[in-house]
């Protein structure tokens, strides 16, 4: 996080699943008020506006994989805008559903391996999103980013991942939905898979910073993807994927806090927010603040909400 340009990047994809709704969360971030926190924390904010998708067309059959094209253009736009970010700051891509990190973390790969240095995924989310087009029941592709750009197979049309991000390079935090061969997947894999279980156990920091030691003993740029579901749904009810038991306020703030002190945060996805399932902009606000501990505010420069 040494540069000190944010470069925000909407991206409302709404396709990678049936529900409709994260098309509106890109200028939800705006509303509330993300380029104007982040310019408090002394970060030059150039928005880039929304990068133009393709049109929706309707729900695919039951059984089938939903919105396969336009899943596929949305990867080669995203993927082109992350290369070009990257270049040029630290982008923040404000989504839109899970799907879009099939071209973000794509792009962030490829800046990576241009740079010599290898890329770390931190996935923030309470699924660990490793099906495939192949594999997938529900046939939503926003259930897919992770098999996609560690380069798994059964991604007929879309972009050949040129630099797939290594397994083990791949951490998970807040897993508490796993289906059966996800987590098969996982345990042969080598990935990092901290569920909420281990949290209750042991802390969330713990498990965290061993990661943020491998990203710097490798020299590694860290790629961070924070979905909605991640949280707890009673203080972020804006998502059509609600799993109850997730991270509480303090711990996602920590998490924020831990990876701004560590420094190695290269790029950040916002995603699955849905204004339409919100309360009163609750959950936008509550990412927008999370966004800024990631950022640098410190605890007592923490403004207090009230939502009574």
């Amino acid at each position: 996080m040494t540069t000190n340009t944010c470069i925000l990047i909407g991206a409302g994809m709404d396709c990678g699943k049936r529900r409709r709704g994260c098309v509106m969360g890109p200028d939800a971030y705006r509303t509330a008020g993300i380029a104007e926190e982040l310019s408090s924390l002394g970060w030059q904010v150039e928005d880039r506006g929304n990068v133009d998708g393709p049109v929706w067309e309707g729900d695919a059959p039951t059984g089938q994989v939903h919105a396969h094209s336009e899943c596929i253009e949305w990867t080669e736009k995203l993927a082109e805008a992350a290369r070009a970010a990257m270049k040029a700051g630290f982008p923040v891509f404000m989504g839109g559903d899970h799907a879009l990190s099939l071209g973000t973390v794509a792009g962030v790969a490829d800046h990576a391996a241009d740079q010599g240095r290898p890329l770390f995924v931190l996935w923030l989310d309470a699924h660990p999103d490793i099906n495939t087009p192949q594999t997938t029941t529900s046939g939503n592709l926003h259930g897919t980013p992770i098999a996609y750009v560690t380069g798994q197979a059964g991604f007929d049309g879309f972009p050949e991942i040129e630099t797939p991000v290594a397994k083990e390079n791949v951490c998970f935090i807040g897993l508490r939905s796993v289906d059966k061969p996800e987590r098969e997947f996982i345990q042969k894999s080598g990935m990092t898979a901290i569920d909420m279980r281990y949290i209750d156990e042991r802390g969330i920091a713990a498990p965290l910073r061993e990661f943020l030691e491998k990203v710097a003993a490798a020299n590694g740029l860290l790629h961070v993807s924070l979905d909605v579901d991640f949280l707890e749904p009673s203080i972020a009810p804006a998502v059509g994927t609600t799993v109850p038991g997730g991270a509480t306020f303090r711990e996602a703030h920590l998490v924020m806090e831990i990876l701004h002190e560590s420094d190695l945060v290269t790029s950040l996805d916002l995603v699955e927010l849905n204004p339409f399932l919100d309360d009163r902009g609750k959950t936008a606000s509550l990412m927008v603040d999370l966004t800024a501990s990631l950022f640098g505010r410190r605890v007592f420069d923490r403004p207090t909400h009230s939502y009574t």
